[in-house]
């Protein structure tokens, strides 16, 4: 199976069954992803070069205002969109087999983990996932420590509080906390 056929079937929400063809391709691209992140973690890197193994990791260009500081894992890379002026923080995990897309001007605090796969619930299915994307709108700040789980749409201009397990959407402009999150005010500017 094709890099294109897999993106296809992973942003149509297409379950991953366990040994079947798509789980194998998708297994198969995690392995580029787990080495380009294993040479970004590897030690210092001058920020064009750390830019330049972020673009290798998605597949495309990265943006010469987007700062990331090591160390990053995504254990996909592929589905990753990043607009401009983003800053990624250090320990962040991008799980982004179901899609990662996050907008400009973005904060993404210390250990954050962006979650696109479940397992089943079923006991006899547990090995199979389904993927669903996560969208951040623009100028979004997310705190140390958040977890956004699949199929989280985050508006422009929210914030997300240290900590916070984002299970829902979230509205724009709104602050959100505790696990799982949930709206206590407004953004005013």
């Amino acid at each position: 199976m094709e890099l294109d056929e897999l993106l296809t079937a992973l942003n149509a929400g297409e379950a991953v069954t366990a040994g079947s063809p798509l789980h194998e391709a998708m297994h198969h691209a995690s392995q580029a992803a787990l080495r380009i992140t294993g040479e970004l973690n590897s030690g210092y890197h001058e920020p064009e070069q750390v830019r330049e193994l972020l673009s290798r990791l998605i597949g495309k260009s990265v943006d010469e205002t987007v700062a990331v500081f090591p160390p990053f894992s995504s254990d996909f890379g592929r589905n990753i969109t990043l607009g401009k002026r983003v800053f990624i923080n250090s320990g962040c995990r991008f799980q982004d087999q179901g899609g990662i897309s996050i907008g400009d001007d973005c904060l993404i605090g210390h250990n954050a983990v962006l979650a696109t796969l479940n397992h089943d619930l079923s006991p006899s299915r547990r090995a199979d996932m389904h993927p669903g994307p996560i969208t951040i709108g623009r100028n979004v700040w997310l705190g140390s420590n958040v977890t956004v789980l699949p199929g989280v749409t985050i508006g422009n201009d929210a914030v997300v509080a240290a900590g916070a397990v984002v299970t829902k959407d979230v509205p724009a402009r709104s602050v959100v906390v505790g696990s799982p999150a949930r709206v206590i005010r407004s953004v005013e500017d």
